[in-house]
């Protein structure tokens, strides 16, 4: 990054985008880090803590197009104010009331669903103020929120001891009303929004094959990311029978690496292109999932081989919105909401088939197995269609920015 950068937006805009984001992603997959406690509070059985903690994601998944709507039709401003006062709500109700059964933890996590649905705010809110050539960069820091799943995972397990689980919703409602200051204060829409769409203009945007390819290839990156956030408490808990505590650090540590290199995954893809980016990643963390699979002896050797998958995963979900910009400019807000909506479903997908495949096969093994190969088919897909992007859409004569 340099002063040209900072001199091209809005870096208040940026920073308000950023924080929400953050805070957002924090409460967005809070189940997974209590996970240990509710199950243990809730006799759980494997199957139910998969999809637990998949709610949540598959929530978010399909507000996001919801959100993305209302971006285009109230500006992101406005859309955000809505997501947080919802998300608010619904802690203060599990707070309030608690949470006795597993249908009303799901009931919950449908809603803390829209705080997921903020990538379909958070993304369009900064994207609008930056030009072409520093896509990657913008869209890297305002996505870099998803490091509030560090905080999730470093706080809530240890927070869920010393005063209750329940009571954690309530406690993060604290840092959640801050961040609801900041972007009220902060946070201004750019003077080129486009117009709001007709609702037949956004089904046409899925008529284009391009943006089902962005969908699939964001399905694989973050849904990797989102889902492993959302599983490993559990998984080092149930696998290694590491305390829950303890289980959170190490998730942690999983988490920060995947969320820390995503603006560096978006300035790489500027500077080399978001295509050759991608390839490298793909092909690393389908290496990764399927060593993990084996069920390795010790947890700190899956501990650095998680964290290498999740550097991958991290630097993916920056390449994939260096690219998605370039191609639909116009149709930011709603492709936004598309394909942060797939990157949700994938989350659901690896965080479920994690739970299933333990009570069904006693092993997590082909949960990890199928999403690696997910990754080697979006490795092939992204083969097939480079060479047509860089002579259409990404051509050197229509656009500054690298593809």
């Amino acid at each position: 990054m340099n002063k040209e950068f900072w001199k091209a937006g809005h870096p208040p805009t940026l920073f308000a985008a950023f924080f929400y984001f953050d805070l957002a992603f924090m409460v967005w997959v809070m189940l997974g880090p209590l996970g240990v406690q509710i199950a243990q509070a809730l006799s759980l059985t494997a199957a139910q803590k998969g999809l637990m903690v998949a709610t949540p994601v598959l929530s978010g998944a399909l507000l996001r197009i919801v959100m993305g709507v209302l971006v285009d039709h109230l500006k992101p401003k406005k859309a955000g104010i809505i997501g947080q006062v919802i998300v608010l709500g619904a802690l203060g109700w599990a707070w309030q009331f608690g949470i006795h059964s597993f249908h009303q933890v799901l009931l919950l996590g449908v809603f803390l669903g829209f705080a997921g649905a903020s990538f379909a705010v958070a993304l369009p809110l900064a994207s609008r103020w930056y030009p072409p050539e520093h896509q990657g960069t913008a869209l890297g820091i305002a996505g870099a929120g998803n490091s509030g799943t560090v905080l999730a995972a470093l706080f809530a397990p240890t927070l869920a001891v010393w005063y209750g689980w329940e009571n954690v919703f309530g406690l993060a409602m604290i840092p959640l009303s801050i961040a609801f200051i900041v972007y009220l204060l902060l946070a201004k829409d750019a003077p080129e929004c486009p117009p709001a769409k007709s609702m037949a203009e956004y089904l046409a945007v899925l008529k284009d094959k391009d943006a089902w390819w962005f969908m699939f290839f964001y399905s694989v990156t973050f849904g990797g990311f989102v889902g492993l956030a959302s599983s490993l408490t559990i998984y080092f808990n149930t696998q290694y029978g590491l305390s829950a505590v303890t289980a959170g650090y190490f998730t942690a540590a999983c988490v920060f690496a995947g969320s820390m290199v995503r603006p560096i995954g978006g300035t790489v893809a500027d500077r080399i292109g978001g295509i050759r980016s991608l390839t490298v990643m793909y092909g690393l963390a389908a290496i990764f999932l399927f060593l993990v699979s084996f069920g390795l002896s010790q947890a700190w050797m899956a501990l650095l081989v998680f964290v290498a998958a999740m550097l991958s995963l991290g630097m993916g979900n920056g390449a994939v919105f260096q690219l998605v910009p370039q191609r639909f400019r116009k149709e930011i807000g709603v492709m936004t909401g598309l394909v942060g909506m797939a990157g949700g479903v994938g989350g659901f997908f690896l965080a479920s088939s994690l739970g299933y495949a333990k009570q069904t096969t006693g092993s997590y093994q082909m949960g990890f197995v199928i999403f690696a190969a997910l990754a080697v088919i979006a490795l092939i897909g992204l083969t097939t269609v480079k060479t047509r992007w860089r002579t259409t859409w990404g051509a050197a004569h229509l656009t500054a920015a690298k593809i």
